[in-house]
């Protein structure tokens, strides 16, 4: 490091004659009360300052922003001001330019806060008349003492100013600027050091940066002790200073066992205690740099020890040594000294940390890219094996045409064409699921998303696995609900799903065996149930079923064929349909079922019979339905329901926009959710029946809230019925079909209905 710019960077902390000036000011004080003003957005860190700065027993005005603090300015006088840098309307620089444009507030003294002070930033707040710079998480006792300092400095310009003594306001002055100058100093050593230590994550040169900060102007000596650990091996680090103005710093690693007695004794007090301790001439006998061949002075009359702590352990001890005793250097401030060593712990724990995950990161990222790339190679050669097999399937299949239409009627060779016929289905079978896993690996199938019916996806998957299951002669049992069940999916690879299942069932059971599969709906979910009664699965086996190509133990003969593909390809199907299927079995020859879970809007109900056309015309009529709801699953499945049932529906997600929607939607019908963020629902009503267009239209409330109080808030709110969550979107339905037949036939001649159908 070059010397003069090392010289000019450090700071001195033995601030001249300021604990002089504080003892005067304080008996000055006289209990006078001045005003502390304090900005910062954030409520959490205004808290801590007034709990720190609460001792001083002066008056605390608080604001969040830098118009609020303008507005302070113009209404009293403040001692001090302390000014976040960053808040969101005019950040701290703009404010303390503004600050200085009044009469009043020019020269009041602003100290910044800051979590990170640059060069560049330092410069512009001292150029905008900052006395000080105080880094955030700030030291509760350097914030207090800093304050504290300018709020007697405050009182006894008033005093002065009140007496009209000229000769007190003088010395003020020259006393304040001198704690200015002291202030600035230390800002400045500390947003160095805090360069200077955070730079390098290497722990030896962080250790050497710290020793380098302190020498030559701050000590004549300075020795780290570090410990690794709370028990571990200690290691001490010198460094000294020749008494030339061009010399510059020389270290070098010592032995602990050669500090002597009394010094190791301090140090290991000072580790224990974690307090900071002072020593004497008498301590210090026979330490000095010269004892390890370094150039410095050869005695030593002071110093003091400091802990080096983190918040999680203890991690060193730092002493200063001095030629000089206390008496002849004057009063010391070691407050900065213990500010840069917490600073240099979080450091060397910042350091140790990086130390310690690089290794680990540098593992892991090993072990993840041999991973990956045994993962990519894998698809690759999945997807490039599935390609090179369809190559030969395609002319195998043509020529079993030719052979089906060329050759002579003959039983064998009808028999022989039958068993290449089914051959090369079950190849070309295997061969699809092959591919499809691999494009799923590679992200390569897309869903194509539509209204889709289950009863008729089931009814398809059935059809297509019909074959195997009458060629093993099982019996299959399907249990069906009476009307649709609609969600939103892709139809071919539903069918997929449903298939394999099928196909996985009919193969591991014995032939003559019993299939069933069934469909529920229930909470939003519906529920496709395949049970089988074939071999069952090992338990070692079931948490692994539907990982690829995982089976179980297969005789020589391997019977049942396939790759372990097709549980993979349904668990990778369902879960891009935003569902999930479990296996269950009760062991060998037990039988397994599987159950898949896809998220559905609900059974839609079937017509009704004959007689009630007229009912079913009303129930049906197209209807504005505005649904209002944060959950935007909840409000796109009750939307899509109703869409299904002929409404014209707009969905929302909070009270603003549902305000803002209503003179250009119209809705008809309102279905409104109570806990939205911003306005609540209760509000939302309110607004909307004060609005001419929305008296007579339908306002349901759809909460979670349920109780006797919250349905009679709805009443009060404006609503016309109240539905606890979960709601069964039939009886939504339902209550707009009523709502839109008694709207029809009470209006023959343009009359209108009341608005509230019935009780809550």
């Amino acid at each position: 490091m070059n010397d003069d710019r090392r010289a000019g960077e450090r700071a001195d902390f033995l601030p001249s004659g300021a604990g002089e000036f504080e003892e005067r000011a304080f008996e000055r004080a006289g209990g006078e009360r001045s005003s502390i003003l304090i900005v910062d957005d954030l409520p959490e860190k205004l808290l801590v300052f007034g709990a720190v700065l609460e001792d001083l027993h002066q008056e605390l005005v608080f604001v969040r922003s830098g118009v609020e603090a303008l507005r302070e300015i113009l209404k009293r006088e403040f001692a001090v001001i302390l000014l976040d840098v960053n808040m969101p309307d005019i950040d701290g620089f703009e404010t303390a330019s503004l600050i200085r444009r009044y009469k009043k507030s020019a020269h009041t003294p602003i100290i910044f806060i800051t979590s990170y002070a640059d060069d560049e930033q330092t410069r512009r707040g001292y150029a905008l008349g900052a006395v000080d710079f105080i880094l955030s998480p700030v030291v509760p006792e350097v914030l207090r003492t800093k304050v504290k300092v300018f709020v007697e400095l405050h009182t006894m310009q008033q005093r002065v100013r009140r007496q009209g003594d000229e000769r007190g306001a003088r010395m003020a002055a020259e006393a304040a600027m001198r704690v200015a100058e002291d202030n600035t100093r230390r800002s400045h050593f500390l947003s160095h050091a805090s360069r200077m230590l955070g730079t390098s994550l290497d722990v030896a040169s962080s250790e050497r940066d710290l020793l380098d900060l302190l020498l030559p102007r701050s000590a004549s000596l300075a020795l780290l002790l570090r410990t690794e650990g709370e028990t571990g091996p200690q290691r001490a680090l010198l460094g000294s200073i020749g008494p030339g103005e061009g010399d510059v710093a020389q270290m070098a690693m010592l032995p602990t066992g050669g500090l002597g007695a009394a010094l190791q004794e301090a140090l290991a007090a000072t580790l224990d205690s974690g307090l900071r301790l002072t020593l004497d001439e008498a301590a210090l006998a026979g330490f000095n740099a010269a004892a390890f061949g370094l150039p410095g002075a050869a005695v030593l009359r002071s110093a003091v020890l400091v802990p080096l702590a983190s918040a999680r352990r203890k991690l060193g001890v730092l002493l200063v040594a001095c030629e000089q005793t206390d008496a002849s250097s004057g009063p010391r401030d070691w407050t900065i000294l213990e500010e840069l060593a917490s600073r240099a712990a979080v450091a060397f724990e910042n350091a140790e940390l990086y130390r310690s995950l690089q290794s680990e990161n540098a593992e892991r990222t090993a072990a993840e890219a041999k991973l990956q790339e045994a993962s990519r190679r894998k698809d690759e050669f999945l997807a490039m094996l599935a390609h090179e097999l369809r190559n030969p399937l395609a002319p195998i299949r043509n020529a079993l045409e030719l052979i089906r239409r060329l050759a002579p009627p003959d039983a064998k060779l009808g028999w022989a064409r039958d068993v290449m016929e089914r051959q090369v289905k079950h190849m070309t079978r295997l061969v699809d699921e092959l591919l499809d896993v691999a494009r799923i690996s590679e992200g390569k199938i897309t869903l194509t998303r539509e209204p889709v019916d289950l009863k008729a996806v089931i009814e398809h998957s059935v059809e297509t696995a019909q074959p195997l299951i009458d060629e093993h002669r099982h019996v299959l049992q399907v249990k069906l609900p009476d009307s649709p069940v609609w969600l939103q999916g892709d139809f071919a690879r539903l069918s997929q799903v449903v298939g394999n299942l099928l196909h996985n069932a009919a193969k591991y059971s014995g032939d003559g065996g019993r299939i069933a599969l069934t469909l529920t709906v229930a909470n939003g979910e519906a529920l496709i149930t395949v049970r089988d009664h074939g071999i069952g699965i090992e338990a070692a086996l079931l948490p692994h079923v539907f990982d690829l190509f995982a089976q179980g133990a297969r005789s020589l003969d391997r019977s049942q064929g396939g790759l372990g593909i097709g549980l993979t390809l349904v668990r990778r199907l369902v879960e891009l349909h935003g569902g999930q299927v479990q296996a269950a079995s009760e062991g060998s020859d037990r039988g397994t079922e599987f159950r898949v879970r896809i998220p559905a809007i609900s059974v839609v109900q079937c017509p009704p019979g004959p007689g009630t056309g007229a009912a079913l015309l009303a129930r049906t009529s197209k209807r504005r339905v505005l649904v209002v709801d944060d959950n935007r699953d909840a409000a796109e499945s009750i939307a899509q329901f109703l869409e299904l049932e002929g409404h014209e529906v707009k969905s929302v997600g909070d009270g603003m926009l549902a305000l803002a929607s209503v003179p250009v939607f119209m809705p008809q019908v309102v279905l409104l959710d109570i806990g939205l963020p911003g306005l609540s629902g209760y509000e939302v009503a309110k607004r909307l029946r004060g609005m001419p267009s929305m008296q007579d239209t339908l306002l349901v409330a759809v909460t979670g809230y349920g109780q006797r109080e919250d349905r009679q808030l709805a009443a009060d709110a404006g609503f016309d019925h109240h539905f606890v969550k979960p709601t069964d979107p039939r009886q939504l339905a339902e209550l707009i079909g009523n709502w839109a037949s008694d709207q029809t036939q009470a209006r023959p001649g343009g009359a209108t209905t009341s608005r509230r159908l019935g009780p809550l």
